[in-house]
């Protein structure tokens, strides 16, 4: 389940810049004859009762929004009043608008309400909000009661149904999950998920969200889940887990994960090969993860400026047995978009690598797990992908690496099997380069349908198992596979379609890779 959005609303406006809207200084009050009319009768305290009143509140928000144009005008914020939240409790909303009470300008406080707005509305457990700023005491100057009124989700159930492609899936995935909103008044939201792939992989899971973890704006996040995965044609080999993950949200770049599951890994073919034999049966996975994430795109369908990095640590074997798998893995993912100031050309490029090896006793001579390892290849586009080394058009899912011959070739003229498994790589580097540009007719333009030609290259190989003894960067360099095309994009508001011909410039023995036409679709990655 994707967290809500952390970042601030991008159309925000900010003082700094001048561009302070009228229409919010309407409901600030300033009167210099202000009484402390009753609370109770709302209507009366807010609202002008005379033409004259009206005229003279307006000639107040008028001169107001002049002093704001002219110097930061002083303020202070005296109270939050908090109404309507009937279920969700009164911190969760007060944690959400807490930077308004920090301001000390009108500016200031403009601002940090539009950022408490768009926060209240990212939790997902509200069908509207609206906060306004009334006059405080008139015994306490240059002071404001920040009102927050929030009406509450009619129907706490939700349902939903998407579709994705995954840089480690070889075909898309649809998942359905349906989602119990707010049900302790916390801002929880639960949610059951059941997603399949035409590659007859599965999940089934049961996942919690809270936007804030014992008081601390860390968002965290825990799922259960039941998952297959069907690398049979690929690895000769169909992989279960059945786990639990924690996830904390430490900071707008800091993530960390924990992951408990039993794995299972089975060849009901009984064709696989020698590495996949060695690894097949049952496996215990304790790992934990840190991810540091930058993504200052303008678009993650159609990145025109901008810079990403990612960089994925994670150790895995943190529990005392023997049927632990003991890992370290380190994955790092560069990109940057240039603008060349013409038909809203842009280049793209960008280097992933990727590094995996086991630890412990003997672990120079014990091959890391293949599940651990990294694969090349696969239908979806290095421009959305984030994380490491994965996708490479022209070339099939794992259709690229190390590999080795299946114990057995059935005989299949449908051409569905293949006599070779991959079994992937523990070092793996991957770059591209794509230049995007519109076209000019403006038919095109306006549906944003735009052209674009790439390149990319990438390569892999084993290290652990004493294979590192045979590895050299020259070697390593002859043998990478590389790519060049063109095509046409049509992004969505949901995934990035692409009608691309590729031609394959380099490959190695065994690849599966081949020049022609593709057409993929790709979703960013969270």
């Amino acid at each position: 389940m994707a967290n809500p959005a952390d970042k601030p609303d991008p159309n925000l406006t900010t003082p700094d810049e001048g561009e302070v809207r009228e229409e919010e200084l309407e409901d600030i009050e300033e009167e210099d004859d202000y009484e402390g009319e009753d609370d109770n009768d709302e209507a009366t305290a807010s609202k002008p009762q005379t033409r004259e009143d009206a005229a003279a509140s307006r000639a107040n928000a008028q001169n107001l929004f002049r002093r704001m144009g002219v110097a930061p005008v002083p303020v202070r914020v005296h109270d939050v009043i908090v109404k309507g939240n009937e279920k969700t409790k009164d911190h969760v909303i007060e944690a959400e608008v807490e930077g308004v009470r920090q301001a000390t300008t009108l500016q200031e406080l403009l601002e940090a309400a539009n950022v408490a707005n768009f926060n209240l509305r990212a939790l997902d457990i509200f069908d509207s909000v609206k906060i306004t700023l009334d006059a405080g005491p008139p015994e306490l100057p240059d002071t404001t009661n920040v009102v927050v009124k929030v009406v509450e989700s009619q129907s706490p159930l939700a349902a939903e149904l998407v579709t994705s492609t995954k840089s480690q899936a070889r075909s898309s995935t649809l998942e359905g999950s349906l989602k119990y909103k707010n049900i302790f008044g916390h801002g929880d939201i639960w949610d059951s998920s059941l997603a399949y792939g035409c590659d007859n992989s599965g999940e089934v899971g049961l996942g919690l969200y809270l936007p804030r973890l014992r008081g601390r704006p860390s968002p965290f996040t825990s799922r259960l889940y039941l998952s297959t995965q069907d690398w049979l044609k690929f690895s000769s080999y169909r992989e279960r887990a059945l786990g639990v993950s924690l996830g904390v949200l430490l900071s707008k770049n800091h993530e960390l994960g924990y992951t408990l599951a039993w794995r299972n890994l089975i060849d009901p073919t009984q064709m696989a090969s020698r590495t996949i034999r060695r690894q097949i049966g049952h496996s215990l996975v304790s790992d934990l993860k840190y991810t540091f994430k930058v993504d200052e795109r303008n678009s993650s369908l159609r990145p025109t400026r901008g810079y990403s990095f990612v960089s994925t640590s994670q150790i895995g074997g943190l529990v005392p047995d023997s049927r632990t798998l003991r890992f370290l893995r380190q994955e790092i993912d560069l990109k940057y978009a240039v603008p060349l100031g013409f038909y809203r050309s842009a280049l793209n490029f960008g280097v992933s690598g990727g590094i995996t090896f086991p630890w412990g006793s003997g672990y120079k001579s014990r091959a890391s797990s293949v599940s651990e390892r990294f694969f090349l290849g696969g239908n979806i586009s290095p421009v959305c992908s984030l994380g490491g080394p994965s996708a490479l058009w022209g070339f099939k899912t794992r259709g690229l690496g190390p590999n080795e011959p299946r114990r057995e070739v059935e005989d299949d003229k449908s051409g569905d099997t293949y006599e070779r498994d991959f079994v992937g790589g523990d070092v793996a580097v991957t770059a591209f380069a794509d230049l995007s540009f519109d076209f000019p007719l403006r038919w095109f333009r306006e549906r944003g349908i735009h052209g674009h030609v790439f390149a990319c290259a990438g390569n892999m190989a084993e290290l652990s198992g004493n294979k590192y003894r045979n590895f050299t960067a020259p070697k390593f360099l002859e043998t990478f596979r590389s790519t060049v095309g063109a095509g046409i994009v049509l992004p969505t508001s949901l995934f990035r379609m692409e009608l691309n011909y590729c031609h394959i410039v380099k490959k190695q023995e065994h690849d599966r890779a081949k020049s022609g036409f593709f057409l993929t679709f790709s979703t960013p990655s969270s």
